[in-house]
């Protein structure tokens, strides 16, 4: 592998898995009013464009993380639905 693809593996550990301490925080609080409905969205939507961008080039890393990034955030967006206009 070379030193790009290193970075890009590192790069995608990072970003990918910042959402994840967002995620269990709603579960925490049982409340997602906090967090922007138009901004997940259009994040799961670029993330998703990137998973296609990343297929058609046949870029493993983009492909890996941008994968597993449509899981968190569709999860985030999910909790958002169901927590969103809760109270804590």
């Amino acid at each position: 592998m070379s030193p790009a693809e290193y970075l890009g593996i590192i790069g995608g550990v990072f970003t990918t898995f910042a959402v994840v301490p967002q995620i269990i925080r709603v579960y925490q609080l049982k409340s997602a009013r906090e967090i922007s409905l138009i901004f997940t969205s259009s994040l799961l939507l670029g993330i998703i464009i990137w998973l296609v961008y990343g297929i058609f080039l046949n870029l493993i890393a983009i492909i890996i993380w941008n994968s597993i990034g449509i899981v968190l955030n569709g999860w985030l967006l999910l909790v958002k639905i169901i927590y969103g206009r809760q109270k804590a």
